[in-house]
């Protein structure tokens, strides 16, 4: 089950709709009304999708003790895809041309031949997949915890992304919203009444004269999802220059480490992108110049470690997608399976917790009176670091 065992990787998604009392078998009956298999009607794609119970890619046996675990419903999204082997289509192909030019006097095909020997192929091919040998299923996680009413999906990709808010949709009526760094960041505006900043906000300059206005990889013209790369590079200096130990707004700290890897990105789209891997990344020269010349993250590897509790993840910038996360291991005294699975959910809920906090300091300097005191620091210690470098 992908949220209970090893790692986890998520996006995440606000249910516009108020949040359900609690979960119950009238869930679980709307998730079998989708289940996978049952949909025989493919989409435009050829692609049929639907839900599993998460056992298996197979399983469709939706119970109350197996999906709801503490004020979450867990499932899966199965997408069916139909892929015809290439090499058998070529063989086909091959086999009918052969059999059409076996009395050409010149011993070469025509251009009709060569149309007719790949319908035939293909026609052959496709009659052959109507059993279902060429299916490749594939099973996607999926969280919906009752408390914050959110969704924590396992996959990031669009295709599968779109998937996910349509079949999610039909199945409860209910909408997604993908929770970018822009829309974090207006949802947590609106709960301190600072809307219209995060909505005038722009890129900051940390290297002026060398950061443009716009960011590259963020098309569309009122998305704030550059506020990703500007929390990231923010981690990186605070880490660096003042402390590794955050306050966050419930007097609580958290203790935070750039670690194994970064990726980093011209926000002009003009000299590419790397990816470092090391134990402390953000410590190389490479990675100091990168961001000396105007370069932001858009990739980083984290270590927090918050109430005793450590987690290891990576953060995507724009999206905050939360990559491949090692939670801490289970208390030894929790020895029953379903308490193993509600402390699980506990430790999700908490990562999520951490993140929203951490994203939030984040939030009050770059939209308080405080910024560009910040962002005048964030400039001299680029500055300092190439006169190191130099």
């Amino acid at each position: 089950m992908g949220f209970f065992s090893g790692r986890v990787s998520f996006l995440r998604f606000k249910v516009l709709g108020p949040a359900p009392r609690l979960f119950d078998a009238e869930h679980l009956d709307r998730l079998t009304d989708r289940q996978a298999g049952r949909q025989r009607i493919a989409a435009a794609d050829g692609v049929e999708t639907g839900w599993t119970a998460g056992d298996h890619i197979l399983d469709t046996e939706f119970g109350l003790a197996k999906n709801i675990i503490n004020d979450t419903l867990h499932f899966e999204l199965r997408v069916d895809v139909d892929k015809l082997p290439g090499d058998l289509l070529r063989a086909y192909y091959a086999v009918e041309l052969k059999a059409l030019t076996a009395n050409n006097p010149s011993g070469f095909p025509s251009s009709r031949q060569k149309r007719e020997a790949k319908e035939i192929a293909r026609d052959r091919l496709e009659e052959e997949s109507k059993d279902g040998r060429f299916r490749r299923r594939k099973c996607f996680p999926v969280l919906w915890d009752r408390l914050t009413n959110e969704v924590m999906f396992g996959a990031t990709s669009l295709t599968n992304v779109d998937r996910l808010c349509s079949l999610f949709e039909q199945t409860f009526q209910l909408e997604l919203e993908c929770m970018t760094a822009g829309r974090r960041a207006y949802q947590l505006a609106e709960l301190n009444q600072r809307t219209r900043v995060v909505d005038d906000s722009a890129p900051s300059a940390f290297v002026p004269g060398t950061t443009p206005e716009e960011v590259a990889w963020i098309a569309d013209e009122s998305s704030r999802d550059f506020l990703g790369n500007e929390f990231l590079l923010w981690l990186w200096y605070v880490t660096e220059a003042e402390s590794d130990t955050i306050t966050l707004a419930d007097n609580s700290e958290v203790a935070v480490m750039l670690a194994r890897s970064l990726t980093l990105e011209c926000p002009r789209g003009q000299t590419g992108h790397e990816t470092i891997s090391h134990e402390g990344p953000t410590r190389l020269p490479e990675a100091r110049r990168a961001i000396q010349s105007g370069k932001l993250p858009r990739k980083v590897g984290l270590t927090l470690v918050r109430h005793d509790q450590q987690y290891e993840l990576a953060i995507h910038a724009e999206t905050l997608a939360v990559g491949s996360a090692k939670l801490p291991n289970l208390p030894d005294e929790v020895t029953d399976a379903r308490a193993k699975l509600d402390e699980r959910a506990t430790q999700v809920r908490s990562l999520v917790e951490t993140l929203d906090l951490l994203y939030d300091a984040f939030g009050k300097k770059r939209f308080g009176k405080e910024w560009q005191a910040e962002l005048g620091g964030m400039q001299t210690w680029l500055k300092r670091e190439e006169r190191r470098a130099a």
